[in-house]
Formats: C-alpha cells, sequence, structure tokens
C-alpha cells in the first residue's frame, strides 16, 4: 500500500522534528558561551593605540622631503607626522598659555 502525498509529508517531518529534538546544541550557545566570553575579557584592551585615517594635502617639495625622511626612519611617514604634530600642538599649548 502507497502512502498519499501528505501522509508522506507529515512522516517526513515527523522525522525532522525528531532529529531536531535530539539533537545536541552547538558550543557557543551551551557551556562554551561561557568559555568564549572568559577569553574575550582576558585581552589585552589597550595592546595598539587606536590610528584614525587622516588625509591632507600638501605642497608637492614639502611632501617629497617627508618622504625621503621616512626611508630613514622607522615607522615610516606616520611616525614622523605623529612627532611633527605633538610637537606643534605642545608648542601652541605653551605659547597659548604665555598670552
Amino acid at each position: 500500500m502507497s502512502m498519499k502525498k501528505t501522509d508522506l509529508e507529515k512522516h517526513l517531518a515527523k522525522k525532522l522534528d525528531g532529529k531536531l529534538k535530539s539533537g545536541t546544541i552547538p558550543q557557543r550557545f551551551g557551556q562554551g558561551a561561557k568559555v568564549a566570553a572568559a577569553k574575550a575579557e582576558t585581552k589585552p584592551k589597550d595592546a595598539a593605540p587606536k590610528l584614525v585615517q587622516l588625509t591632507c594635502k600638501l605642497p608637492a617639495d614639502l611632501a617629497q622631503r617627508l618622504r625621503d625622511r621616512a626611508v630613514e626612519t622607522e615607522g615610516g611617514v606616520n611616525t614622523i607626522l605623529t612627532q611633527a604634530a605633538t610637537l606643534w600642538l605642545e608648542s601652541a599649548a605653551v605659547t597659548g598659555q604665555k598670552k
């Protein structure tokens, strides 16, 4: 005796439902979730400073001088511009206090 199409679909749905109920819970939802959260909390938070991209237009001769100097400096153009901006801001703060 063959089954009707609807009976066959009901039977397949029951099989699938049984498989879903008997399946194991993935670790990311069970006890493993606590372990993953603990690992995330133990990571060093201040490992590296946050870097922000900055775009500016410079005269061609100044840009070339920066590139030439960057070849000699460890860290490249980023280090040179960081040092220059820091020195400039510190000097501006000092001159602003004197006025």
